[in-house]
């Protein structure tokens, strides 16, 4: 399978774990999520703006940002995160196409977008891959890793795609709702369709 390679699914899906095993079988990965921090560290471009937008509240005592604050912010504003994605996805997809562009020739280029569905990215890419789980899961993984209430961790969810619009987008799903040797079988199967001829 040849062209661009997208990769999603919702918060807590397991997009990291699925991209993780792809970059053991030789996948070059561009996680969204990575550059999403690189472009908002202290002294860059995209931190001056967030703070300039959302005030010095949005820092820590040492000038870096502080996501938490942030994010209970941008996770109960629709406009407020629409400001912040105003100003990390141009970065973002600079730095990814920079990444692309240094891949060696006939690699396999992955990029991780969380946010695919919800910035109608799809069309950028000739292979969408889903990574699938049922919001129970979602939830319990998200509150287990981020320590958050199941308040705190719905409105997350809220906040993105639903499942039903992200499989809508799909080309390939990875379904994730077992354990890690489930999911590396599956990875598997997928590694086979993406390097198909």
């Amino acid at each position: 399978m040849t062209g661009r390679i997208a990769l999603t699914g919702g918060i807590a899906s397991g997009k990291s774990a699925v991209a993780d095993l792809l970059a053991e079988r030789g996948a070059i990965i561009i996680d969204a999520d990575v550059l999403a921090r690189e472009v908002v560290e202290p002294g860059t471009p995209g931190l001056d703006a967030i703070e300039a937008r959302f005030g010095a509240g949005v820092l820590t005592p040492d000038g870096a940002l502080d996501r938490a604050a942030l994010g209970r912010i941008v996770f109960a504003d629709p406009d407020a995160r629409a400001d912040l994605e105003s100003i990390t996805h141009p970065a973002i997809r600079e730095r990814a196409e920079w990444l692309r562009a240094a891949a060696p020739p006939g690699s396999v280029v992955i990029d991780v977008i969380p946010l695919l569905v919800e910035a109608g990215l799809a069309g950028r890419f000739d292979t969408v891959v889903v990574v699938d789980t049922d919001e129970e899961t979602q939830l319990a993984r998200l509150r287990a890793r981020n320590g958050l209430s199941r308040e705190d961790a719905l409105a997350r969810l809220d906040a993105q795609a639903s499942r039903e619009r992200r499989l809508a987008a799909a080309d390939l799903v990875v379904e994730n709702t077992g354990d890690l040797d489930a999911l590396r079988r599956r990875v598997a199967v997928l590694w086979g369709e993406l390097t198909r001829a």
